[in-house]
């Protein structure tokens, strides 16, 4: 494997692949300059994306914690809605009908993560959420903040929305709502920049600045508005109705009140299919330790060990 940094040109890569054959590009979500695309468009050569999956880690990716997932797309990538991805292929054209053992498999690993608590970096203690929402006498919406600048933002919307646009929305809709605003936790840890200011919004929504788990965040809540956020799937596995203001990958499939349309996805599945396909089907689990080949159920038992031992 060589390692080529986003600066080369067209004229340096020629002279470091002139002697190599038979090889592929493998580059990380859609970060790769105009010299990679450019050159594997004219030489033909295979340009494959890689990115985080699902079950990430026990920390965050912003900390450089190694990942228990990886997501491999020879297509697309998932979070780029204006092209189709292997995972969009999956969701389009598998036979789920016929394989209801991954269906049973897909509904029994959904529910122990709903026991268990396990999200996608899995870095937080556990935290009672009426501690911060209060008492609950009204309507609940959450409102998942992103890091606005992301890709998954760029890539995932046909328009640019800042979480304060999403607040807003949120507020319009849901007049007699209690609207809660969730920063990202790379924004709140500073990782991240944060490019809208919640202080602009603080008179439409109460922002949750402690440290806070998704898993704990989506306790007592009825509805939940993202832009592409992972945490609007998170929510629907739970149950709780989500809006999406852009196109995640889990839009658009019958299941989530979709703002922005996307044509090419032509069905309706059931939320099994959807986990099915986005968890066991389309990403690729391994030990960040020891390298091993591992099931989904094998990366949440060395997750939930890594836990009991913090």
């Amino acid at each position: 494997m060589i390692f080529v940094p986003n600066q080369y040109s067209l004229k340096r890569l020629n002279r470091l692949l002139r002697n190599q054959s038979n090889y592929i590009f493998l580059v990380w979500g859609c970060s790769e300059e105009m010299a990679i695309g450019e050159y594997a468009a004219q030489y033909k050569v295979p340009l494959h994306r890689v990115e985080d999956g699902f079950l990430r880690s026990v920390g965050l990716g912003a900390m450089h914690t190694p990942p228990y997932s990886l997501c491999l797309d020879k297509t697309g990538i998932y979070f780029d809605s204006t092209r189709p991805s292997d995972l969009e292929n999956l969701l389009n054209h598998y036979d789920f009908q016929n394989n209801q053992e991954l269906l049973i498999r897909a509904g029994k690993i959904m529910r122990k993560i709903i026991d268990t608590g396990l999200s996608k970096y899995n870095h937080l203690p556990n935290k009672a959420a009426s501690h911060i929402y209060g008492e609950k006498n009204q309507k609940r919406i959450l409102v998942i903040g992103q890091v606005e600048n992301d890709a998954s933002i760029k890539r995932g919307s046909n328009q640019q929305w800042t979480n304060n646009d999403l607040v807003r929305l949120a507020r319009k809709e849901n007049r007699d709502a209690q609207i809660i605003y969730k920063p990202h936790p790379d924004v709140l840890t500073g990782r991240r920049p944060k490019q809208s200011n919640p202080k602009e919004v603080a008179h439409l929504a109460e922002i949750i600045e402690q440290p806070l788990s998704l898993h704990d965040a989506l306790q007592t809540i009825d509805h939940v508005y993202t832009i592409t956020s992972l945490s609007g799937f998170e929510a629907l596995i739970r149950s709780i109705p989500v809006t999406t203001v852009g196109a995640p990958f889990y839009s658009n499939w019958g299941l989530t009140d979709d703002r922005q349309k996307i044509t090419r996805r032509k069905r309706k599945l059931t939320i099994e299919a959807l986990f099915a396909a986005a968890y066991i089907l389309y990403p690729r689990y391994m030990d960040p330790e020891t390298y091993e080949k591992l099931t989904v159920e094998e990366a949440m038992e060395r997750i939930e060990s890594h836990l009991i031992k913090k």
